[in-house]
């Protein structure tokens, strides 16, 4: 149910202030235990019995609203209570026995508050304040920080169980005198989040659907319209009969992928089992792959050992490689058996234009599978195996416009040209924006209209960006940079405004590190951002062609030296294209460099930098700069070295230029 709609329970209790203090504890925790969606285990039980009888005298002569396990779908969880006083909140993170204040548990409480903040549209204007209670800790003193940049919002208190009253007054006191609100007009307020793709999945998994965690503006509308006219073709074919094939086109960080997993998880679980109806997610993106399904499993654990079940990480992960798939895996696995139809009638392809032509295909057939003479490419293959279905399927193609990194990624004509020389016959549903130069299809789509019928619709394009939730234009300022259109990136520039989504340029990498670690809050993850070219940031403790574990990178919490979080280890456009962080620092090394108002194109061997002639691989760099100024949420920050007068492969000229033309945009420099 879309939590807009009044019917909406955003908490497993709710009830005044008045009633709940003179409530029969063990009435409360019955309740409790018959909302939720699972059995709840003792150790869960005692944990609300804890809450209790430390909240009931801590709330006396209080009066207003509490929610008990209010949920926040953006993250797949639930704040343990919130307090709505007199326009006011109160978001208590509880730790039932805990002696000490841990850190991941503070970033806990800090990320309830910045989820009302950010996507909690009655809670833009209120004031919040976080609650961390151990409830067996010694108390400490009471101190409330206000949060850098967010009026009203302030940084987790340290609360024991002892001197929760004293924590509310303290809360209360600083956030000024309250206003007559409706409590349940607040609740009932939209929730308008905007998850990062890990988020996304890990609730699409879990149960939710794309409507509980999306925003319901416009990008959310082109989100929902998009999925039905996906569902809608796919409950046609299968009652029909008959092949489809959907290219879904969108700007970078529309939600495409967000799409494609919201289509697969809808065809998981029971109903889809006794339906006989099997989907799956495939991406050519190892570490997109490779990062969904850690923190699936990861996730699947956390959720059992929850209920009071227990789940083997190993199974976790056996099952989400039903829901998520490596396409080069489903590739390989029809190759050895050339006969049978996949087991999914729906298959989704992510970046599907960056699937092999022939000759990358052939080649790595012979070099890695021993396979000699193989003459299809990747998408000709793949929908081979899907023509093996002798009743319906499904195809739907998610396709980002300018975003080839590699060599012999085929683009999307390939798949067009494949369709038309197939022998079955094909229904074809396409974006009009496939006519664009950047998707390089348009000779492609004449000759697929010319073997069959090809349907246009406006419901196949993303075109609002949901990645960047303070700067929709984010993508259209990078793409104007990149395309040295000046004019055009200053005033979107002006237009993103750097108070709402900073943009900061330095020349100081550690200065760059400074500026990350004071920007985020709670959770949010901060990262360091270079070229897979970038070989000459060695002086500055930034080795590209140091291996990373990206899983950990992408996962792991502040006190793991392999995390994003540490800033030693960095990521490539490889690793983190189809994700995201909330802050960013792209590092910018001499191989793209600004020279007499023109990009230079470099590459550095052995012991100097040598020019990129060739258009392609050309295009490819800037194709790299592209991914990595788009990866972050909420800000970033472009490090662009001085360089050395003493070491000519960092010679200040390879840099210089550089630095002037993103100031010549009026990127402000950091102070």
């Amino acid at each position: 149910m879309n939590p807009a709609t009044p019917h909406f329970k955003r908490a497993w209790y709710s009830a005044s202030i008045d009633d709940f203090r003179v409530a029969d504890i063990e009435d409360v925790v019955n309740q409790l235990s018959g909302s939720g969606t699972f059995d709840v285990n003792l150790d869960q039980k005692e944990a609300w019995r804890s809450q209790c009888e430390l909240l009931q005298p801590a709330l006396e002569g209080k009066s207003g609203q509490l929610y008990f396990e209010f949920e926040i779908p953006r993250m797949g969880n639930r704040a343990d209570v919130v307090l709505f006083m007199q326009g006011r909140l109160l978001v208590l993170e509880f730790k039932a026995g805990s002696k000490m204040f841990v850190g991941q548990d503070f970033d806990q409480a800090y990320d309830y508050a910045l989820d009302l903040k950010y996507f909690h549209e009655g809670s833009h204007q209120r004031g919040i304040v976080p609650m961390l209670v151990a409830t067996e800790a010694p108390p400490e003193p009471l101190e409330l920080l206000a949060h850098p940049r967010q009026p009203g919002l302030y940084q987790p208190l340290r609360v024991a169980g002892s001197n929760l009253r004293a924590a509310i007054e303290l809360a209360l006191d600083k956030l000024g005198g309250g206003e007559t609100a409706d409590a349940g007009s607040w609740e009932r307020s939209r929730y308008l989040p905007t998850p990062t793709i890990v988020e996304a999945a890990r609730a699409l998994y879990a149960g939710h659907n794309v409507n509980d965690i999306t925003r319901s503006d416009a990008g959310a509308e082109h989100l929902g319209r998009t999925r039905d006219y996906l569902r809608e073709v796919a409950r046609r074919k299968r009652n029909e009969g008959g092949k489809a094939i959907c290219f879904v086109t969108g700007v970078p960080g529309a939600g495409k992928t967000l799409v494609g997993l919201d289509l697969a998880a809808s065809k998981q679980g029971r109903a889809a089992a006794e339906d006989h109806v099997h989907c799956v997610y495939l991406s050519g993106n190892g570490p997109l792959v490779d990062v969904l399904r850690e923190a699936l499993a990861r996730d699947s654990v956390d959720r059992a050992k929850e209920q009071g079940e227990m789940l083997l990480k190993g199974a976790a992960r056996t099952k989400v490689k039903t829901f998520i798939q490596n396409i080069h895996h489903f590739r390989d696995e029809y190759l050895k058996d050339v006969v049978n139809p996949p087991a999914d009638h729906v298959v989704i392809f992510d970046e599907a234009q960056r699937s092999w032509d022939k000759k990358q295909a052939s080649n790595f057939m012979k070099r890695k599978r021993n396979i000699e003479g193989f003459d299809q490419s990747e998408p000709e293959f793949l929908l081979s195996c899907m023509e093996r279905h002798t009743d319906w399927a499904l195809v739907v193609c998610l396709v980002g416009g300018g975003q080839e990194i590699n060599t012999g990624e085929a683009g999307i004509a390939e798949w067009l040209e494949s369709l038309a020389r197939s022998q079955d016959k094909w229904e074809v549903h396409v974006s009009p924006r496939l006519h664009e130069d950047e998707y390089a299809a348009r000779a492609a789509l004449a000759q697929a209209e010319a073997h069959t019928e090809v349907k246009y619709s406006d419901e196949l394009h993303l075109a609002v960006s949901v990645r960047s939730y303070r700067a929709e234009k984010l993508s259209d300022f990078v793409t104007a940079l990149l395309d040295l259109e000046e004019d055009k990136a200053r005033q979107l520039l002006h237009e993103i405004g750097i108070n709402k989504y900073p943009i900061w340029l330095t020349r100081s990498l550690p200065q760059a590190r400074d500026w990350l670690r004071q920007q985020a809050s709670g959770s949010e993850r901060y990262g360091l951002l270079v070229s897979s070219q970038a070989e000459r940031l060695k002086p500055y403790a930034v080795d590209v062609r140091t291996k990373i574990d990206y899983v950990k990178w992408f996962l792991n919490d502040k006190e793991d030296v392999r995390s994003s979080y540490y800033l030693e280890d960095v990521a490539t456009q490889f690793h983190v294209q189809g994700l995201e962080l909330d802050w960013t620092c792209v590092c910018w090394d001499g191989d793209f460099r600004h020279v007499n108002g023109n990009w230079s194109n470099h590459a550095f061997r052995g012991k100097k930098w040598e020019r990129i002639n060739a258009p392609e691989r050309r295009e490819y760099q800037k194709n790299a700069y592209r991914v990595l100024l788009t990866r972050a949420r909420q800000g970033m920050v472009l490090c662009v070295p001085e360089g050395s007068k003493s070491d000519p492969t960092r010679d200040p000229e390879y840099y210089d230029g550089t630095y002037e033309y993103l100031r010549s945009l009026r990127i402000p420099e950091l102070p």
